[in-house]
């Protein structure tokens, strides 16, 4: 089952962002330090952290992953995707329970005043001021729906082009892990008669697979799978804004509209938003 092509069971998860929106924030930003904190505590009271750093092996995996990934996109996307990394920590997200009040009070100007009194009215964000303008514009139903769902995709293949580029972090880290696990196994198998040449080469074998599954697991990972959430809760916003703009356009009156609207929230949040 389905809703504006969003699955209802993905839409009720992600929707869980907006009533803790705040909170997410503070949850990733405490959770990667707790994951690299918990690492270096387990270092520190092993013997400390300095037997873990290594710049042969920092150089085979951090410098081989960046220039690896960079070797998978153009210049542009590569540098852009970094911006996109930023928003797993501080992501725009839209309320949504301000988008349906905003859509029923100007579903009530629109059916008492026309579409023109709509011309100039203040609202959330820009998606929603350019839906708006349509209306204002003259634009009908199927006008209004088809361009601005043509946004909506034009704005998923964006994202998901910046997402493919952090799972190359995921995919090639541990891959220069291996190509360092092996360059240090050469070097060790090279100079078995020299005692001295065995540890650091030794150190090389284990500590590029420790850096690549570190970059992967508790950098990457965690990041391309908040930026992949967002994007949906993103998508059902945009599609929420439309489904609200196309039902002005009808003359639907604002109650039906945010009845509508808050049919596709959870049960919890429709009863503070009809409390409201």
């Amino acid at each position: 089952m389905s809703l504006f092509g969003t699955d209802i069971a993905s839409l009720l998860g992600i929707l869980l962002f907006e009533r803790v929106r705040q909170q997410m924030d503070i949850a990733s930003v405490l959770g990667f330090i707790g994951a690299v904190g918990m690492i270096v505590l387990a270092m520190i009271l092993g013997g400390g952290v300095s037997p873990f750093i290594d710049p042969p092996s920092l150089a085979i995996v951090g410098g081989g992953t960046f220039f690896a990934v960079m070797y998978n996109c153009p210049l542009p996307a590569f540098l852009g995707s970094f911006g996109a990394m930023g928003k797993a920590f501080f992501p725009p997200v839209k309320q949504l329970p301000d988008m349906v009040e905003r859509m029923t009070d100007l579903a009530g100007i629109a059916r008492k005043d026309g579409m023109m009194a709509l011309e100039g009215q203040e609202v959330p964000d820009p998606f929603f001021e350019k839906g708006l303008q349509m209306l204002v514009d003259g634009a009908d139903e199927n006008k209004l729906a088809s361009q601005l769902t043509m946004e909506i995709k034009s704005m998923k293949s964006r994202h998901e082009a910046n997402q493919t580029i952090v799972k190359a972090w995921v995919d090639l880290a541990p891959a220069m892990g291996m190509i360092g696990t092996l360059i240090g196994l050469v070097l060790m198998l090279g100079n078995m008669a020299d005692p001295k040449a065995i540890g650091p080469a030794m150190a090389v074998a284990l500590l590029t697979t420790l850096y690549g599954a570190f970059i992967a697991n508790i950098v990457f990972a965690p990041m391309v799978l908040k930026l992949e959430g967002y994007t949906t809760y993103e998508v059902v916003y945009r599609e929420m804004v439309v489904e609200g703009l196309r039902n002005i356009a009808r003359g639907e009156s604002p109650r039906n509209i945010q009845d509508i609207m808050l049919s596709s929230l959870p049960p919890k949040l429709q009863a503070q938003m009809a409390d409201a």
